[in-house]
């Protein structure tokens, strides 16, 4: 079936929930579309981890028996493979949790169910949400990485075999598939989406982020788990005050990074934004090495388990991070702690004036091989900050693929980030 000359399964959610309500189309043929677009084309991009179609479209006629459960009704959205699903397996990206059956969903997957959304499916996580890359390639080149640890729900969604995904964020899992891939990836505000069920990596990192192909999808599927139903504006009659933030890593990024960003700035200045430049003190230089630090240790602790009884089946990579985090001394990591508690409290006079701040996202292309999903410094500084951020498709590089740049707002301010968002994806569309 399609709809103005679109097959179904390249509709956005939004449409998606248009159309249901309309009565254009039913969950079932919204799930059967995207059910054959996987058919298709996972043998080449190895998004999924855990797929069972009879039970997909069980949960669509189900929902097209009953009433209208929320704004996600009947929309498919895939979940990231280290946030428990009760009638699905958590693998985690670990042999150690081969066919693992959690008793209960994750709080965030419980509230789509709630909302009316289908749980289509498990996607790809590298192991344990970190470093060590599963399956899953790139829908652009499949020789290159999709980037990680949030690989399969990035390469889902911008496959269109499904218009909505969740990911996780410790560093920059969100953001850098995101941006690889070419699609919207939406990290909020720490503590915004409630973790419970999420298997822990770095428990004051971890955050839950989604992936979409635009920012009105990102703000439906937000909906759903913090209650506002406001789409975000679009800036028509005051366009956003902008920060452009090239960072202390600025001289690290490739030029089509440098181009993004830049381009960008001046694109939102023609449309009427206020352009300002903003330079991070010399003390945020230092967030990245303890964000290292937390991470390692946390990472350590929260694996406890598995290091002492399943150390075999850990990957060389996560040891390496884990033995690392182990003989970290205590000290180090309180005073890594104390480091990012001091920078939170200065990153708001940083934004001064500005509403968000525009940002290098990721440095250059997808790297070629599927073995190492990128660098994440320029999205971890944020990560670590607390702070909700933004990866847009707005350009390409020299390869053609895609190449994002990063939109950063205050802590807690989400719905101005997804406002702002709106207004600058708009420019290229």
């Amino acid at each position: 079936m399609v709809v103005e000359d679109r097959p179904l399964y390249e509709l956005s959610a939004s449409e998606i929930a248009d159309g249901i309500a309309r009565r254009r189309f039913t969950p079932v043929e919204i799930v059967r579309a995207c059910l054959e677009r996987i058919a298709a084309r996972e043998p080449v991009v190895g998004a999924w981890v855990h797929l069972d179609p009879d039970h997909a479209l069980a949960q669509a006629r189900a929902l097209e028996a009953g009433p209208v459960r929320g704004p996600l009704h009947g929309i498919p959205v895939g979940i990231k493979d280290v946030l428990d699903t009760h009638d699905m397996p958590t693998g985690m990206g670990s042999p150690i949790y081969g066919g693992y059956r959690p008793p209960a969903d994750a709080s965030c997957v419980a509230m789509l169910r709630g909302a009316g959304a289908v749980i289509l499916g498990k996607t790809v996580s590298a192991e344990f949400a970190g470093m060590t890359p599963g399956k899953t390639a790139n829908p652009h080149d499949p020789s290159r990485t999709p980037g990680g640890s949030s690989s399969g729900s990035a390469a889902a969604v911008a496959d269109f075999m499904v218009p909505l995904a969740l990911g996780t964020q410790t560093g920059g899992s969100v953001l850098r598939p995101s941006s690889y891939c070419g699609i919207v990836g939406f990290k909020p505000s720490f503590g915004a989406i409630n973790r419970a069920g999420l298997k822990m990596a770095a428990e004051s990192l971890d955050t839950i982020g989604q992936h979409a192909r635009t920012v009105e999808d990102v703000a439906l599927l937000y909906g759903a788990f913090t209650g506002a139903r406001k789409s975000p504006g679009r800036f028509t009659d005051s366009p956003p005050r902008v920060g452009l933030c090239r960072t202390f890593m600025w001289d690290e990024a490739a030029p089509e990074t440098k181009d993004a960003v830049e381009g960008a700035a001046a694109a939102v200045a023609t449309a009427g934004a206020e352009v300002t430049e903003v330079e991070l003190p010399r003390a945020f230089e230092e967030l990245m090495a303890a964000r290292i630090v937390i991470n390692n240790v946390e990472r350590a602790r929260a694996l406890a388990f598995e290091w002492h009884h399943h150390r075999a089946l850990i990957s060389e990579t996560l040891a390496e991070v884990l033995e690392q985090g182990l003989k970290t001394p205590p000290d180090d990591y309180v005073d890594a702690l104390r480091l990012a508690e001091r920078l939170r409290a200065r990153i708001d006079d940083a934004f001064g004036a500005c509403d968000v701040l525009l940002a290098p996202c990721v440095n250059g292309e997808a790297p070629t091989g599927l073995s190492w999903t990128g660098d994440p410094r320029l999205q971890g500084i944020w990560t670590a900050l607390h702070l909700p951020a933004m990866s847009l498709p707005t350009h390409a590089g020299p390869n053609g693929l895609p190449v994002g740049i990063q939109l950063v707002g205050r802590l807690h301010d989400d719905h101005r980030l997804l406002a702002a968002g709106r207004w600058v994806l708009s420019l290229y569309r």
